[in-house]
């Protein structure tokens, strides 16, 4: 089949290398010229392991393709997929005006006598279909025939490749048979289950989804807490609860709180959502403050322990909203950053992948790179781990020791094991853990 993309970010990118590795022609369209420019020269704009090698062997094979022109994707397209950013207003409501932008340029290049289905792939409010078909009748002067339908993406940054080529689900919500049943032939290759809906249901799930991932991380985040006053362990807790198997043990890792460029966006639509409904969603709004005070209290643990945060030396490890991406939108590794430096510490950071993201947003502003794990803990006074990449399981402790002023470390991820590091002479502070 031929495809079209229109957006070439985290979800379009992925899907559009994902969509040709499985046989089909698809063509990425993105209004930004120097991504595109990027992309023709065969590099790649955000790091997500396995994509790059997918893209350059699918561009190869002639499936894949990028263009700037709205009019070129559509044309002949079976499918016509917005994967454009939906980012949060100042109220917590979805920013819509990407999609309505898009909407609007398809419907000016859509020609009389060719059917298309429009997929809406970014994540949207309810009731956001029935605004894109309106607003492609509106400004579509040929009477071309299209349908509209909702297809969630539920790619986890760090995976979103084996994500998208093995997924648990494939969510289709829609109002036409004709619709649903060129959506089912797109997706017939990668042989997972498929939930069929209306389209308002359909929408709805991802943002229930994520709600609920983000309510069980509060969650344990806040069991933690009863964890540290009681000492008890987070951990073994999480395990005892985990083995439920109606429960699992997926995303109860107590930690700083949830980041990112979903969870955080999604949770405060949803609320949103709730509430133009009439319908409060009360719980969601503790969840939002559960995980807005967990990085408070990981931060009084620092103080508690250097006193006065002033001229401070502190090493940060990790920038990421989590490990195997370079993303810092929205990171709580950035915002660990940006508190110890409002509270003039000396701060400096290593991240793998996401210090030239950073700077390149200027997310830590004051704060110093460093070339490697052991070059930011050089001389500090604590270590901060923001973010749980496993190359800091790496570091060796007895360097790590050597090269510090003073050996504390404050582990917000629970990451390294408490005996073995304290075993090698540091001091180890973590979340929910004696």
């Amino acid at each position: 089949m031929k495809l079209c993309i229109i957006g070439s970010g985290y979800v379009g990118l992925v899907s559009g290398a994902c969509f040709a590795e499985v046989g089909h022609n698809v063509i990425c369209v993105d209004n930004n010229q120097a991504k595109v420019d990027m992309l023709l020269s065969g590099k790649i704009p955000i790091y997500e392991p396995g994509l790059e090698e997918l893209i350059h062997k699918n561009v190869a094979a002639k499936r894949l393709h990028f263009t700037t022109s709205t009019e070129d994707g559509v044309d002949g397209s079976e499918a016509v997929f917005i994967a454009v950013p939906t980012p949060p207003q100042s109220d917590g409501s979805v920013d819509l005006s990407y999609i309505e932008k898009v909407a609007r340029e398809i419907a000016v290049v859509l020609k009389a006598g060719e059917y298309r289905v429009i997929v809406d792939k970014s994540t949207v409010p309810v009731r956001t279909g029935e605004k894109v078909a309106e607003t492609i009748r509106r400004y579509n002067k040929t009477g071309a025939e299209f349908d509209v339908v909702s297809n969630p993406e539920f790619l986890r940054e760090g995976c979103a490749v084996p994500d998208l080529m093995k997924p648990d689900r494939i969510v289709i919500g829609g109002n036409s048979e004709k619709a649903i049943a060129l959506m089912q032939k797109v997706y017939e290759p990668f042989m997972a289950p498929v939930l069929v809906t209306d389209i308002n249901s359909a929408e709805l799930i991802k943002h229930a989804a994520n709600s609920f991932l983000a309510l069980k991380i509060s969650y344990i985040n806040a069991v933690a807490q009863i964890c540290e006053a009681s000492g008890a362990d987070v951990e073994k807790v999480a395990d005892g609860i985990g083995s439920d198997k109606r429960i699992g043990r997926n995303f109860l890792n107590a930690g700083i709180g949830y980041g990112g460029s979903c969870f955080p966006k999604d949770i405060a639509a949803f609320i949103a959502i709730s509430d133009d409904l009439g319908v409060p969603f009360t719980l969601l709004k503790e969840v939002e403050k559960i995980n807005a005070t967990q990085r408070e209290r990981f931060l009084g643990k620092i103080r508690a322990a250097l006193w006065v945060l002033q001229e401070k030396k502190i090493a940060v490890w990790g920038l990421t909203f989590k490990p195997d991406t370079d993303d810092v939108r929205s990171s709580v590794a950035v915002d660990v950053v940006r508190d110890l430096i409002a509270e003039g510490a000396d701060v400096t950071v290593f991240d793998p992948k996401g210090m030239e993201k950073a700077a390149e947003h200027k997310l830590v502003e004051g704060a110093k790179y460093a070339a490697s794990p052991l070059e930011a803990a050089q001389d500090a006074e604590a270590l901060v781990i923001a973010t749980e990449w496993r190359d800091f399981e790496a570091v060796d402790l007895e360097d790590l020791k050597k090269v510090m002023h003073t050996p504390l470390i404050f582990d917000g991820r629970n990451l390294l094991d408490p005996e073995t590091v304290r075993a090698a002479g540091l001091t180890y502070t973590s979340i929910g853990r004696a």
